[in-house]
């Protein structure tokens, strides 16, 4: 008889592990690889996410608080991040931005919709999170100067999504 917990946590991960793989081959601006990925997949460290997120919604908001739920329903997390490199790239006069903290940033978002695109055809439930990311920053789990969060799992209905924020 096949435990079907177990089946969902071993397709989870594996699938986490195409999804960095995804991350890293993407296209990156002039060649540059400023893309740092790691995979939470033990509940412990997990948890102790959700609890830096509870801890930062007094600072950044609640929302911090209810995401929080969404990663205890988590049975992995991929944290996406990047470094702000200098590409040698002059800025145009019309920009507003430097164009290389610009082209770093591009980097990190075709990466994670190369990653959720993977997660997507997989039909991995999953969701960008700004909050998760800055915790996991906070708590030391990855290298860059920005970082994103991707929580998956598997479900009949997606829990990151249609989520109504409770006190």
């Amino acid at each position: 008889m096949l435990d079907l917990e177990s089946i969902k946590r071993e397709v989870i991960v594996y699938v986490a592990k195409l999804m960095a793989i995804s991350a890293l081959t993407a296209p990156k601006a002039r060649g540059y690889d400023n893309i740092t990925i790691k995979i939470l997949d033990d509940a412990e460290e997990i948890e102790r996410l959700a609890n830096k997120m509870e801890e930062l919604s007094s600072t950044y908001g609640d929302f911090f608080k209810r995401d929080a739920q969404s990663i205890r329903k988590s049975l992995a997390v991929i944290l996406i991040g990047c470094k702000i490199v200098d590409m040698g790239l002059k800025t145009p006069q019309k920009w507003n931005l430097d164009a290389n903290v610009v082209n770093s940033l591009i980097n990190l978002g075709i990466a994670i919709g190369s990653a959720v695109k993977t997660a997507s055809i997989h039909n991995v439930d999953n969701r960008v999170m700004f909050s998760a990311g800055v915790a996991a920053q906070e708590l030391g789990l990855i290298e860059g100067d920005i970082v994103y969060a991707i929580p998956l799992t598997a479900s009949a209905k997606n829990p990151y999504f249609d989520r109504v924020f409770k006190t």
